[in-house]
């Protein structure tokens, strides 16, 4: 019964769901910049290459057959990828910054006030 609670324990963690959530959302949005890429950036691409479909793109070495155009293709999309990865996570660090700043000084706290008074009597 131990390891079953202790499963238990580290599946419910906060930081093993928030990967899991960021990994269900890191595949569908793989699929959106894919479907930018191939129905989007790539036949613009295309239409630069003289009409030549990119993903089409390939060596025949002796039987084998080097498809260059598909790699090109997933750089693309890996590029866009991390790319809009680097910008949310650069905009959640500057979020981060602010909300850490320390709040300004309220003013003397009751000791420091009691300490004033002090102080100033001596001094009278």
């Amino acid at each position: 019964m131990g390891l079953i609670s202790e499963f238990k324990t580290f599946a419910l963690k906060g930081n093993v769901l928030d990967m899991a959530v960021g990994i269900i959302i890191g595949a569908a949005f793989g699929k959106i910049v894919s479907a930018l890429v191939d129905n989007i950036l790539m036949p613009v691409i295309g239409i630069m290459m003289q009409g030549k479909d990119f993903s089409e793109l390939a060596v025949q070495v002796g039987d084998a057959s080097v498809k260059y155009g598909l790699f090109i293709q997933n750089t693309i999309d890996f590029i866009i990828i991390a790319f809009v990865l680097f910008l949310i996570i650069k905009g959640a660090n500057n979020l981060k910054k602010k909300e850490e700043a320390p709040p300004p000084p309220a003013g003397p706290t009751p000791t420091e006030k009691l300490l004033t008074e002090i102080r100033d009597s001596l001094r009278k």
